[in-house]
């Protein structure tokens, strides 16, 4: 009995133990196919899942930026012409200037939309003042070209008595308006680029262009009082900044030509040091334009603005001076690069909208939801063999931190296609690392290795024997 019961167990032991080492040697074989499978051996996968990445280290969104209204760059139209120094008046005084038997002289300036006029040329100088014969000069910037008639008759009849106020024959008129000459400096290409220059050419697997900025362009313009404003000087120059142009125009001021930059003590320029303007310059306490202490001031006007907050800038600081350099700096290029199973690229983001970590991977040529779905149609079939392999959807985002760290984000791209919090914005500098999760990996690997073949008898008469055979998956 004894005997019979050792038997027993010692053959049920054995059963247990070749089972145990089928489990084991199925499990080794597994492992050793695996041991390459970057699923497995991933070392950025271990990432912070996207939905739980505090705000601070998200990208922002352009999409909230709109292109600012244009009349925020133009000057407000002014009801009456006020004089500044650089005009030139046409003056006629009967007995002072010109004989009373003698015509007035009329001029016919070159200027487009200028009327002739009546009298002798006078500028008005850097003071303001216009110099006129036998009086002191007469104060005008700042008046209309009636109220300076008024004064030039008030100069000759109330302090020197020279004219009668009843008798004073004075013609005052605007022979030339004043000019801003600027200087206009354009970084952004005036050759059209393609319209696939950003987009990178799944059929041909050619990396985009990176580089499509042109030699540039800088004009000199002469602008009329009423259309010195940056709207104006873009206008006459190729219009606003293209695509590959920064979103914003920087104007300089007081850097005109001939200034005498400070030196050091052994000769070399020193860029003098930057102060604030007063914080009322903008609405939110921040002064978008700089000065120094020699006067130089550098203006920024953003293109694009949130669209329902105020502008960033004054209004006369799009009004231009006489040496203003308006500049049109050129877009930093901004990419995000590709790997594991996307194609190994750097690819450009866009300048105004929004590109998140689905369209991201889409824009490469990169798997999403295609299951069996092959994009090779060059064996004239589309669906692949057997039931299909799951989609890589693990895709980790390593993104740089302020403090010169990098941060593994974990985007599960299937539950991305669900929720918009998992579906994170890219950033510039983003490094997009696409591989399967193990789940997936051993998902394929048995779809691709093992294959049940089964051949059965449909039916069997006395007329004929019916087979059939399944291949599963």
């Amino acid at each position: 009995m004894t005997t019979g019961t050792h038997n027993l167990w010692t053959s049920a032991g054995a059963v247990r133990l070749r089972r145990y080492a089928h489990v084991a040697t199925v499990c080794a074989l597994l492992l050793s196919t695996m041991g390459g499978c970057a699923s497995v051996t991933n070392p950025v996968a271990n990432g912070v899942p996207a939905r739980l990445v505090p705000d601070e280290l998200l990208a922002p969104s352009k999409n909230e930026l709109k292109t600012i209204p244009l009349n925020w760059l133009a000057q407000p139209d002014a009801d009456v012409y006020k004089l500044a120094s650089g005009d030139i008046l046409g003056v006629y005084i009967e007995g002072i200037l010109g004989e009373p038997d003698q015509p007035p002289p009329i001029n016919f300036p070159d200027v487009a939309d200028m009327p002739p006029s009546v009298g002798y040329p006078f500028p008005i100088g850097k003071d303001g003042t216009v110099p006129l014969p036998l009086v002191d000069p007469i104060k005008v910037e700042g008046l209309t070209v009636d109220e300076a008639r008024d004064e030039v008759i008030k100069a000759y009849t109330e302090a020197k008595k020279m004219l009668q106020p009843d008798e004073a024959r004075v013609i005052i008129n605007l022979v030339l308006p004043r000019r801003t000459k600027v200087l206009v400096i354009r970084e952004d290409s005036t050759v059209a680029r393609s319209a696939n220059a950003d987009v990178y050419n799944v059929a041909t697997r050619a990396a985009p262009i990176l580089s499509g900025r042109g030699q540039g362009s800088g004009a000199v313009l002469d602008l009329p009082p009423t259309e010195n404003d940056v709207l104006n000087a873009l206008a006459r120059t190729g219009g606003l900044p293209g695509p590959n142009a920064a979103n914003e125009v920087v104007i300089q001021r007081g850097f005109a030509a001939g200034d005498a930059w400070p030196t050091s003590a052994n000769g070399d320029y020193e860029m003098p040091p930057m102060e604030l303007n007063s914080p009322n310059n903008s609405p939110n306490g921040d002064d978008t334009s700089k000065k120094t202490n020699s006067g130089r001031r550098t203006i920024r006007i953003p293109l694009r603005w949130p669209e329902d907050e105020p502008p960033p800038f004054r209004p006369e600081d799009v009004v231009l001076r006489t040496g203003d350099i308006v500049f049109v700096p050129a877009l930093d290029s901004e990419t995000y690069f590709t790997g594991g199973v996307l194609p190994s690229r750097e690819v450009p983001l866009p300048r105004d909208t929004d590109l998140r970590a689905i369209e991201a991977v889409l824009r490469v040529g990169g798997p999403f939801v295609n299951g069996g779905i092959n994009g090779n149609n060059l064996s004239g079939g589309i669906i692949a063999a057997g039931i299909g392999n799951p989609s890589p959807s693990l895709l980790t985002v390593i993104r740089n931190t302020d403090d010169g760290r990098q941060l593994p984000i974990r985007v599960d791209l299937n539950r991305a296609a669900r929720d918009p919090r998992e579906n994170i914005l890219i950033m510039d500098g983003d490094i997009l690392v696409l591989q399967e999760s193990p789940q997936e990996a051993v998902s394929r690997y048995f779809s691709q290795v093992f294959r049940l073949n089964f051949v059965g008898d449909l039916f069997r008469g006395t007329s004929g024997v019916g087979q059939a055979t399944l291949s599963v998956p």
